[in-house]
Parts: C-alpha cells; structure tokens; sequence
C-alpha cells in the first residue's frame, strides 16, 4: 500500500470559479506511482471551497458564480458576522455549501475523471490570498 501527502499553497485567486486540475497533478506528481487508489484533496480554509464539475467550457464558471451570488447574498440584514467585510458571511455560507474536500480514484496512475470533469477551487472572497491544500493520495 502507497500513501503520500503534501501540503501545497496556491497562488491567490481573484473572487470566482478556478480550475486547479493541472496544478494538482504538476505539484503531486506522486499520483503517477498509484495504480489503484485514491486522490483526497482538502482545502483549509473556510471561505473557499472545492468541487468538481465542466472543464472546458469557461462560461460554466461564470455561471457557478452568478448563481451562488444570487442564492447567498451579501449585505443581508440578518448577518451577525460582519466585521471581516460584508463578502466573509457569505462565503463561509458557500463553502459549506460546496464542502472542503473533493475524492478522485486513481486508476493507472491518472485522475480516473470524467472527460469534462476538473476540480475547482472555488474562491469566495474578494481578497482570500494563498489557499493551502492538503493532498492525500493512497492506493497500490
């Protein structure tokens, strides 16, 4: 049995919907040993989040983004958590929405994804800086 983790920073991204597929795979290229297995990736932070979803059409992110606006809105009267500027609350409320980690078999030492599957992080806030994510992958 293989295990191996690591720990990786991102760079900051602007507010919106980011494919990190091709980062992932570059900073952990210890995916390639597993034949069999599984890929956990664990963001820590929790005003981003992760998700997998469209990996080609760029117009999809867009959309991610409008809509999460629109169904977690800011300035809402009823927020208590406030201090840390009027995008914190919500984006605390949509990364719990999304989730902090993401699972991926490993099949010969590739992300056994979908063909317009990516994994995305999803950056909540207008200014969240590096993001730091915890990559776990095991297998044989």
């Amino acid at each position: 049995m293989i295990f191996e983790q690591k720990e990786i920073q991102l760079q900051p991204f602007k507010r919106g919907f980011h494919l990190i597929t091709a980062t992932i795979l570059r900073e952990f290229p210890e995916v390639k040993s597993i034949k069999k297995g599984v890929l956990k990736v664990f963001i820590k932070h929790t005003s981003a989040s992760l998700t997998i979803n469209e990996n080609a059409d760029p117009t999809v992110r867009v959309d991610f983004e409008s809509h999460f606006n629109a169904m977690v809105p800011e300035n809402q009267s009823y927020y208590i958590h406030t201090y840390e500027g009027n995008d914190d609350m919500p984006a605390h409320l949509k990364s719990s929405l999304l989730g902090s980690s993401v699972e991926i078999p490993i099949t010969n030492g590739n992300l056994n994804l979908g063909i317009w599957q990516g994994i995305y992080l999803c950056e909540h806030r207008n200014y969240g800086g590096n993001r730091k994510l915890v990559l776990t992958a095991f297998g044989v």
